[in-house]
């Protein structure tokens, strides 16, 4: 029997970086991603001073995970060593219409426009393996991929790439989509040519600065991240603080004020990706059918949706603020139905809204009802301070 010969891999033919772009640029736009832009796998030191700065005053709040080996966070070369370049790419999500009317219905919530379908770490990330896969078979490169879930700071390197700049909010913004882009970061151990950095195109503008309700910019480029809706509505695990509560207003999921503002949007077309298009059940649901969830039914509305993340009790926290907002004597008999709730998060967000809408007397009978047999030290100090709380909806 005559011996298998052994096959030898004919060698990959060389590919010009120009032409590989060439191709990637394509099949991303067939992929419904934008055009990648290219800059190095370094970050200036800079970009990691602004970091630790961040991180020294406390701004990032109980987000521990921002503050884990920071070193690493600083630069994508850091990371991975092997790391030469980084395409940096998207998708817009731009609503249809000014979502900002949404924040007037009191009896309804609203839903960050970027949580209204599917959660876009899904999506993206499909995508971008796909991209990579196409960059590693025709260069025979090693490649990374990264949607916001790992040390990688997307928005100073999409910068740098040329994709848009970080503004004034912090968020990054082009000149073609405005501030609603979600982004991705593919990187490889290929020297590429970079692209152009983009420049600071917000001049004299505050308007994302003084439209924010919870004044949670510290300056220009500055957040707080512990006074931003957007930390405490997903990324703020327990009682929302009492003084920022009324200025939540109907938020119930993130907070789109300062990107809807930017004057920049004027030039983005609506999103046309079907996967973003709005689930009419999350545009200004009804308060009251949401504090009614249970945790099965939580999970049947939100599955698929970045919503579901937060878990059940802290959304129906947020919801209960919204209620306590709402100034709807209406929506009373949902929140006595969560005074009694198995989570203490819940109860103590549902005495809040109780003791905005109740008459006095009404709250001082149930207080005396159930305030003595309240065993979690959180929900009796919810109690103890209701009487002090604000009576006015938030404006």
């Amino acid at each position: 029997m005559p011996r298998p010969v052994a096959t030898i891999d004919p060698p990959r033919p060389e590919v010009s970086p120009e032409r590989l772009l060439a191709e990637l640029r394509a099949r991303a736009v067939r992929l419904g991603l934008l055009p990648p832009k290219v800059t190095t796998a370094r970050l200036p030191a800079e970009i990691g001073a602004r970091l630790y700065a961040f991180l020294e005053t406390g701004h990032h709040g109980a987000m521990a995970w921002l503050a884990r080996e920071p070193e690493r966070r600083a630069s994508p070369d850091r990371l991975w060593p092997e790391a030469r370049s980084a395409l940096v790419t998207g998708i817009p999500y731009t609503p249809p219409e000014d979502p900002l009317p949404g924040l007037t219905r009191r009896d309804r919530g609203y839903v960050s426009v970027y949580a209204r379908n599917r959660d876009y770490h899904d999506v993206l990330k499909g995508r971008l393996k796909d991209l990579a896969g196409l960059l590693a078979a025709r260069a025979g490169a090693a490649v990374k991929v990264f949607v916001d879930t790992a040390p990688i700071m997307e928005k100073p390197l999409a910068q740098r790439a040329g994709l848009g700049w970080q503004g004034k909010h912090t968020n990054l913004v082009s000149r073609t989509h405005g501030s609603w882009l979600f982004l991705g970061v593919i990187l490889t151990t290929l020297e590429l040519p970079a692209d152009p950095p983009e420049t600071d195109h917000c001049g004299r503008c505050r308007r994302c600065l003084e439209v924010c309700p919870t004044e949670a910019f510290v300056g220009p480029y500055r957040l707080d991240a512990r006074r931003c809706i957007s930390y405490l509505t997903i990324e703020h695990s327990g009682p929302i603080p009492r003084e920022l509560r009324p200025r939540l207003g109907n938020r119930i999921y993130g907070c789109d004020d300062c990107l809807a503002v930017c004057p920049w949007n004027k030039f983005a077309r609506a999103a046309r990706e079907i996967a973003f298009a709005h689930r009419p059940e999350l545009v200004a649901p009804p308060l009251a059918e949401l504090a009614r969830l249970d945790d099965p039914a939580f999970r049947r509305l939100f599955a698929g949706s970045p919503i579901k993340r937060i878990g059940r009790d802290r959304f129906v926290r947020n919801v209960l603020v919204a209620i306590g907002n709402s100034g709807e004597p209406d929506l009373l008999p949902v929140v006595e139905e969560r005074l009694g709730d198995a989570s203490p998060l819940v109860r103590g967000a549902a005495i809040w809204a109780f003791a905005r809408l109740a008459a006095p007397a009404h709250f001082a009978a149930w207080r005396a009802r159930l305030e003595p047999a309240e065993p979690d030290p959180e929900v009796r100090e919810e109690w103890t301070a209701a009487p002090d709380a604000e009576s006015a909806p938030a404006s």
